[in-house]
């Protein structure tokens, strides 16, 4: 279905210098509006995971929550939010891990993931890997299976899916420059 889905590029904005001068922005809040467009996104990625025996879907704060929710309803699974601290009021595990300029911490209830469950992690676009690698840090040290790792969107000449040899990564829309 990932080859039919070239058509939502139609619908996602670029933005040229946002956030800094030399960068292209793909700003997908006008593919989220477009009822058929989204509708479409939820069914390619639901589509791709359908016979995984997903448990539990894992999304990143914020823009996953947009697409977490929805994949999990489809996939008869449970969902859980990854967040940033401060944000969980229960008893949590945390990862900090390496940004370009400094680092950042994600966080996940302690008790969000049985050992052994099939987890998927899906978030809006998949760049250098780094934060999609601590989420999927976070599960593993739960004691997660990684089903696989899904995104809307990749930014392919970035190479952020070598992050994740050995688990599977679907992103439904490529991007090269």
């Amino acid at each position: 279905m990932a080859a039919n889905c070239d058509h939502l590029k139609k619908l996602i904005r670029e933005v040229p210098d946002f956030p800094k001068k030399g960068i292209l922005f793909y700003d997908i809040t006008t593919l989220l509006k477009d009822k058929v467009g989204f509708a479409t996104l939820i069914d390619a990625l639901s589509e791709h995971y359908l016979n995984a025996k997903i448990d539990t879907v894992l999304a990143i704060e914020a823009r996953g929550f947009i697409f977490g929710p929805a994949l999990a309803y489809r996939l008869n699974a449970g969902f859980v939010p990854i967040r940033k601290p401060g944000k969980l009021p229960a008893e949590k595990v945390k990862w900090t891990y390496d940004l370009e300029y400094g680092t950042d911490t994600l966080e996940i209830h302690k008790d969000a993931i049985r050992p052994g469950e099939r987890v998927i992690i899906v978030d809006d676009l998949l760049a250098t890997g780094g934060t999609a690698n601590a989420c999927a840090q976070l599960a593993k040290s739960l004691g997660a299976e990684i089903a696989g790792l899904g995104f809307v969107v990749e930014l392919d000449f970035l190479n952020g899916r070598q992050k994740f040899d050995g688990t599977e990564v679907f992103s439904l829309l490529h991007y090269d420059k």
